[in-house]
């Protein structure tokens, strides 16, 4: 795609007296952006695109119309450009329409989440690059509109409004952490929109809008639990359940101290600890945990996220907890969050996941060559250098192929009409199975595997399950989800 300027002219104001009656004053900021192909004019709650023949750089423009070269023809173009303008958004018209599929890309570019999310975006565009180089999706090319929601969650849901009101995409890309998916939700459920979201979660939630291709408690949480009470895990005997303070690790908690309690832990055995969102100093609890486990042999179940992991981990270090004698796992602590950490003193410390980076895989390996020339070639600050994959990743990558797949299967963008046809989707993951999107319940089926801790930064898997699991998004050890249904309920 040619390379785009972008010129802002300022705020103009412009007062119209037409058809003899009333005035209309708007003053309103318009930001032009040309290229070769079209103009789009984005002014406050007002987006519409030209093509270029229709387009004289010599005329000025208001709101998007050129006035005409009378005084009659000048009424009724901006007549009309006021009506439009009174609305929430001005309609793409159909000729960008038919070229282009519009894709959001909603994730964190600033905040405390964009540790973690920042890759998914470029995940995103890579494989938008991709697809398109092979001819796009219904013979048109995927065209990203990439948002940044800056970790302010109700911020996602305005970000949602615009993707699916004002910019029109077909599908969403998006979202890490709970609390950003719950803002998101209600607006993709009113606007009919379609959502997939690509990182692990506590559950209890099953939308007719969202695909999750993360894991669900049960591809995670409960095998993580069970290998650190095994005898190669351990034998743990004591819990600190430590978090970041909102909606996944509290749930995901809550499930674990009921799964605890079924295998005979006592509540005096299990210690619940929750931190803010970029969460610095964590010398009190560190010193906190290392007391609680002279009471027996103990491990930690991490859900803390974003860039809090990277002073928790260092914490670990230099207070000297070795994984031999009190394990961490960790459920958002992957290749990349490891990246600014000295991994040496974390040798043999867990991570649970679906893929890891050092999986070994034709699949694995082309797709780690695919990231990283695209890394190096973009210039992706870190991944340049250092190119690293990681779980989210690889989930945000079957996304985009399996609605790529849905859409060419419908024949359409049609929301209800790819919903359809993304049941059962298939698809050869990075981790080296065939991942299947469940027919009914909207997750995918998920190998899981946990890895220790390297001191390169990667993860030796020191086991993983015989095969994929089925997603159970109605945890068994909530009180009430035996009568929950496995699919959608219609609204």
């Amino acid at each position: 795609m040619m390379r785009q300027r972008l010129h802002k002219p300022g705020a103009r104001t412009i007062l119209m007296h037409f058809l003899g009656a009333n005035f209309l004053k708007i003053r309103i900021p318009i930001y032009t952006k040309i290229s070769s192909s079209r103009v789009l004019e984005v002014g406050t709650g007002l987006a519409k695109s030209y093509s270029a023949s229709d387009f004289n750089p010599r005329l000025p423009t208001f709101f998007g119309v050129q006035p005409m070269m009378n005084r009659r023809g000048n009424l009724k173009a901006l007549a009309a450009a006021a009506a439009l303008s009174v609305g929430s958004f001005v309609a793409v018209p159909n000729a960008l329409a038919q070229n282009t599929i519009k894709v959001g890309v909603l994730h964190s570019l600033s905040g405390t989440m964009a540790i973690s999310e920042t890759v998914l975006k470029d995940t995103v565009l890579m494989a938008i690059d991709e697809i398109n180089a092979k001819g796009g999706v219904l013979g048109k090319k995927l065209e990203p509109v990439v948002v940044d929601p800056a970790s302010n969650w109700p911020l996602f849901a305005e970000k949602t409004k615009q993707l699916l009101g004002q910019d029109k995409v077909s599908v969403i890309f998006g979202c890490w952490t709970s609390v950003s998916r719950k803002s998101v939700l209600p607006v993709v459920e009113e606007m009919n929109g379609l959502l997939f979201y690509p990182v692990q979660y506590e559950g209890e939630e099953l939308s007719k809008n969202v695909f999750y291709t993360g894991a669900a408690p049960n591809q995670q949480a409960i095998p993580a639990v069970d290998y650190l009470m095994s005898k190669d895990g351990g034998g743990a005997k004591r819990w600190v359940l430590l978090g970041t303070d909102y909606v996944y690790p509290r749930t995901t908690n809550k499930i674990l101290r009921a799964y605890l309690k079924s295998k005979g832990v006592k509540d005096t055995d299990i210690d619940e600890k929750y931190t803010p969102f970029g969460h610095s100093d964590y010398q009190t609890i560190v010193a906190d945990i290392k007391k609680f486990s002279t009471g027996g042999k103990t491990a930690v179940v991490s859900t803390i996220n974003g860039d809090s992991n990277v002073p928790f981990y260092k914490e670990l270090g230099n207070a000297g907890l070795k994984a031999k004698d009190v394990p961490v796992v960790a459920f958002s602590v992957g290749e990349e969050e490891l990246r600014g950490v000295d991994t040496k003193p974390l040798v043999g410390h867990l991570a649970a996941w679906n893929y890891f980076m050092s999986i070994k895989n034709p699949t694995n390996d082309a797709f780690i060559k695919k990231w990283s020339d695209y890394a190096k070639a973009k210039g992706i600050a870190g991944h340049k250098d250092k190119p690293l994959t990681n779980d989210p990743m690889e989930a945000t990558y079957i996304g985009i192929n399996m609605w790529k797949q849905a859409v060419e299967k419908a024949k359409s963008t049609d929301v209800d009409k790819v919903i359809a046809a993304m049941a059962g989707q298939t698809f050869t993951a990075p981790s080296g199975i065939t991942s299947k999107m469940d027919e009914k319940n909207h997750h995918l089926h998920k190998s899981v595997f946990i890895g220790e801790v390297k001191a390169d930064g990667q993860f030796n898997v020191v086991w993983k399950t015989p095969g994929p699991v089925k997603a159970k998004p109605w945890s068994p050890f909530i009180e009430g989800n035996d009568k929950k249904p496995d699919e959608p309920v219609k609204k």
